[in-house]
């Protein structure tokens, strides 16, 4: 079995070697603020969208313009969404913006807060009362510390994580030493939090994890696993930690999770 699994192994790999040195090219372009999105305005004309555009306008406008919110991972920043955002434009999600909470960040708690703020303006923006979530490695974790423990069920309609470590990474052991990272060891505060028994949510969640991820071990904690929490585990086989925000593959099932998900696509009785 381990020898058969090699090949998808040593794939898997060398993808993520290749994601992660054009990662360092980019990574520069995310220092600089994300270029600010403009009103959202809902259109109902179909001049000048791509074809899946016009699809998800037919399909329903809400769909389409619900905002979508990514939080990227530690020590990285908005680019290394570019692939992802891309390509949810492409199938027809017109609002899409990014949370940078800095590389000085040493508490997820407090990146937790900031993100209700960032949340709170988007909602006003956009007239939106709940918006979609994406968020990266640590930015999952974030997100979901303010849904379960800030009050942020109230704002955010779906939640996607991408190789978040939500039940920690043994890996973070080593860095004990770092305030941050000692948060996502498996046995840290935060993480306990994150257990504790949850209330009144009607968030949903959907969790792809890889196989392969050398940042979250074991593998099986990029998982949601928790007794009050409706989550939906993707594993996706031989994708690492940085490819996943990478993956066409990914942000075709992500794109379908938020069309099939949204109350708009939900029939009456």
């Amino acid at each position: 079995m381990l020898s058969a699994d090699l090949p998808r192994v040593a794939t898997g790999l060398a993808r993520e070697a290749g994601w992660t040195t054009a990662h360092l090219f980019t990574y520069p372009l995310g220092l600089r603020p994300a270029p600010a999105q403009p009103v959202n305005r809902l259109r109902h004309d179909l001049e000048g969208l791509s074809p899946q555009q016009r699809g998800m306008v037919h399909l329903g406008v809400d769909t389409a313009a619900r905002p979508i919110l990514l939080v990227h991972g530690i020590a990285d920043n908005h680019s290394v969404f570019s692939v992802l955002t891309r390509a949810l434009r492409r199938r027809g999600f017109t609002d899409l913006s990014t949370f940078d909470y800095g590389l000085r960040t040493a508490d997820l708690r407090r990146a937790a807060a900031d993100l209700a703020r960032a949340v709170e303006a988007l909602a006003e923006r956009s007239g939106y009362d709940r918006i979609h979530v994406v968020g990266h490695s640590l930015g999952g974790l974030i997100a979901r510390y303010y849904v379960q423990r800030l009050g942020g069920a109230a704002r955010v309609l779906t939640l996607v994580t991408l190789g978040t470590p939500h039940q920690g990474t043994v890996l973070a052991r080593a860095g004990r030493l770092v305030p941050l990272v000692r948060q996502l060891s498996p046995e840290s505060d935060v993480i306990r939090e994150l257990a504790a028994p949850v209330v009144d949510y009607d968030t949903r969640f959907v969790a792809f994890y890889s196989d392969v991820d050398h940042m979250v071990v074991p593998s099986r904690n990029g998982r949601i696993d928790h007794p009050d929490l409706a989550a939906d585990n993707v594993v996706v086989p031989g994708i690492g930690h940085l490819s996943l925000p990478n993956s066409s593959r990914v942000a075709a099932e992500i794109a379908d999770v938020l069309r099939q998900l949204d109350p708009a696509e939900v029939p009456s009785g």
